[in-house]
């Protein structure tokens, strides 16, 4: 999939169908001229449903289309014959699509299923026939209801990647050389820029022909949750993830600073993603020696961590371990 087809943002409008309207028929047969009613209910108009298809990777097919239209309801008829339903319309979107009300901003939904449907705006209902309005006052009601209007609203639709592991770091902090490097086969990665950066999700070998999903985001940047950089929509992702690697290199000028930088970024977009389990990583460690790295444990946070590198092949395995373990404690 080339890069710039990767969308994870888009705003429709949608419209439901309308209601069919009740009919108002009395029986007329041979020998009835004078039958009592027996108009039929009007059909339901069509509802639009999100529907989760879990070989979707991006909201690219509704880059450009804006507007959905469901199927009106058709009228009720005579035998109290219900009349036909508006033809629901399906919209597929990937797994870890959020739906969302454009004008309140109100989440309704999150479909994190394959084959998981969600209304997205309801079609109005039938009207009654007049079948339903005789009683023993009035036995010929010339009347029945109309069908409901059907409803018209714009949505927003965002995607959240959805994996075990998620990269956080700063954009030098090797993320993806990991990547390239612990990922399975290269047609199981795919690169989805969303502008001028380029995050990866990647499969992950694993030991017994096991494996878990890895999420390479563009780096954050300090403000990145006042929406500098890729701000907002790259921290949307990150909420998906059950594991937070935080990648810091070895030759960081102050990796503890870096690493509150990085949580404090996370704790302004959303406090809970501090309850996330979080693993430290320092990557570029074949530059270090044993005394080194005992210096910078020192000076690391009270979280489980690892030294590491990409290049040298060093303490991959480990990380492997270490990563699969929080992902099924």
């Amino acid at each position: 999939m080339a890069g710039s087809n990767f969308i994870d943002y888009v705003k429709i409008n949608c419209r439901s169908g309308k209601g069919g309207a009740g009919s108002k028929h009395f029986r007329r047969e041979k020998y009835i001229s004078k039958g009592g009613p027996d108009g039929g209910d009007g059909g339901r108009g069509g509802h639009i449903i999100a529907k989760g298809n879990a070989q979707m990777w991006t909201l690219l097919h509704l880059k450009h289309k804006r507007h959905v239209k469901a199927g009106h309801g058709e009228g009720g008829s005579k035998s109290t014959s219900t009349g036909a339903e508006g033809a629901d319309v399906y919209v597929d979107v990937p797994l870890g699509t959020v739906a969302k009300d454009a004008e309140t901003g109100e989440t309704l939904f999150e479909i994190t299923e394959d084959g998981e449907e969600q209304i997205l705006v309801k079609g109005g209902r039938g009207g009654l026939g007049n079948n339903h309005f005789k009683n023993s006052i009035n036995q010929a009601p010339r009347y029945a209801q109309p069908g409901e209007d059907y409803e018209e609203a714009w949505k927003i639709l965002e995607l959240k990647v959805l994996a075990d592991v998620g990269l956080v770091g700063f954009p030098n902090a090797g993320k993806s050389t990991l990547l390239s490097v612990v990922s399975a086969a290269k047609p199981e990665i795919a690169n989805y820029p969303f502008t001028t950066l380029v995050p990866n999700l990647g499969i992950v070998a694993y030991r017994d022909h096991q494996s878990f999903v890895m999420a390479d985001i563009p780096g954050i940047i300090e403000g990145a949750h006042e929406g500098k950089g890729l701000g907002l929509r790259f921290l949307r992702h990150i909420e998906r993830n059950s594991v937070l690697l935080f990648l810091i290199p070895a030759d960081s000028d102050d990796i503890q600073k870096e690493f509150n930088t990085l949580l404090n970024e996370l704790k302004q977009f959303n406090p809970e993603l501090l309850d996330k389990d979080r693993i430290v990583a320092i990557s570029k460690s074949d530059m270090l020696d044993d005394e080194l790295k005992a210096e910078i444990t020192k000076s690391l946070p009270k979280v489980p961590h690892i030294f590491f590198s990409s290049v040298a092949q060093q303490g991959l395995l480990e990380l492997k371990d270490l990563l699969w373990n929080a992902i099924n404690d």
